[in-house]
């Protein structure tokens, strides 16, 4: 099926793009951003702002993602929202793309900053229809061919991106985790006190995380995704943080060992996104993909410990099979568990809470640049968590 570029908004096309589904779909609009061949799972996210705050979360390595809003780009780029160092999604899809950048904060527009970190976009095209298509037939690899690409073979072009790998069975942490640690100090004030070195496995962390994280009296230690346990210990942690992150938690079994690890000695941890998935594979659970994955700045989640409903940013594909009612087992040994959240729209499993050692997790992200801030108070359960670990074994 071809979907005509709509120019009755956004003109002529100029330079010609195509987008290209592994069941054959293809959709013709204009080039935006680099030039050439984008492979990558195709997700949809949600958000109606904050399109830099998901283009520079790590969480997107491996995906082309399309933005449901469509009118992109007006705010521009700047530095200081970014969420990591660079653009991670593999490729971008718009509607329509703003032709000017009309924010006092902007440094520069957000095609630049596309062209600049190598990312192949296409607009003025359908994106309603390709995400109800999504929806209805599931993630799928694609691929946006522009510049010389975009004049590839039909047949050629569908044969690369059936051809790609699929994010099933893929570890993407080596390609977004730093390569040493850096550490970012506590950040002190009224009624906040140092609680001591917390070590922050990157798996692909966003900086709003390691804010509020400092915020809370931590001494945050952000490590490779490849360290030790031994690794961990070195640094004296008082806890232990996993953070977000792309890929398939089944193929992920090294960072599983070390959570084990971490838990068998009795130090607090607290887990999001991909975090959330490694801890329910090292109580002994298993893990799925979902459909179409849970991306955006508005997902409703409940929260069964205070019985409030939260909006919530979410970017998962995967999700942890646990029962969803009553405590139950941990299948390794780390005594009773139970589901402390659950998404509202489909009842997926979106947080852990372990009964018997002090560890829990979340699906989603508490720290939600560009919002809500909903989830922030997690933050505060795992510094009060911690300090009452520490009394507890004074």
């Amino acid at each position: 099926m071809t979907v005509p570029l709509d120019t009755r908004a956004v003109g002529a096309p100029a330079d010609p793009a195509v987008l290209v589904l592994e069941d054959g779909t293809r959709h013709v609009g204009r080039a935006y951003g680099a030039r050439g061949t984008s492979l990558g799972e195709v997700v949809f996210a949600t958000g109606m702002t904050g399109y830099q705050e998901t283009l520079t979360d790590p969480s997107y390595a491996g995906q082309i993602v399309l933005q449901t809003a469509p009118h992109i780009g007006n705010t521009g780029m700047n530095a200081e929202d970014a969420e990591s160092r660079r653009i991670w999604v593999s490729g971008y899809i718009v509607r329509d793309p703003s032709r000017i950048v009309s924010n006092w904060r902007a440094e520069e527009s957000l095609d630049d900053a596309l062209v600049g970190d190598g990312v192949v976009g296409i607009s003025g095209i359908d994106t309603r229809a390709i995400t109800r298509h999504i929806r209805a037939a599931g993630s799928m690899r694609g691929g946006i061919f522009s510049g010389d690409a975009a004049s590839l073979d039909p047949g050629e072009q569908l044969a690369i991106v059936q051809a790609a790998p699929e994010m099933t069975g893929q570890n993407l942490s080596a390609e977004v985790s730093v390569d040493r640690a850096e550490v970012t100090p506590a950040v002190l004030y009224a009624g906040v006190e140092r609680i001591g070195n917390l070590a922050v496995l990157d798996l692909g962390v966003k900086q709003s995380t390691i804010d509020n994280l400092a915020a809370r009296g931590f001494d945050v230690h952000v490590l490779p995704q490849d360290v030790t346990i031994d690794d961990i210990r070195a640094i004296d942690p008082v806890a232990v943080f996993y953070s977000n992150g792309p890929g398939d938690p089944a193929a992920s079994d090294d960072h599983v060992d070390v959570l084990r690890s971490v838990l068998d000695d009795g130090l607090p941890f607290f887990g999001i996104c991909f975090g959330n998935q490694l801890l329910g594979r090292a109580l002994g659970l298993g893990t799925y993909k979902l459909p179409f994955g849970h991306r955006g700045i508005n997902q409703p989640v409940l929260d069964r410990t205070t019985g409030r409903v939260e909006i919530t940013s979410h970017n998962h594909g995967f999700a942890v099979e646990a029962p969803r009612e009553g405590e139950f087992d941990s299948p390794n040994g780390y005594g009773r568990v139970e589901v402390s959240h659950v998404g509202l729209n489909d009842n997926v499993v979106e947080g852990l809470r372990a009964l018997d050692i002090p560890a829990f997790s979340v699906q989603y992200h508490p720290e939600a640049a560009a919002g809500p801030h909903d989830a922030n108070y997690l933050f505060d359960r795992f510094r009060d968590m911690v300090v009452s670990t520490q009394k507890d074994k004074n």
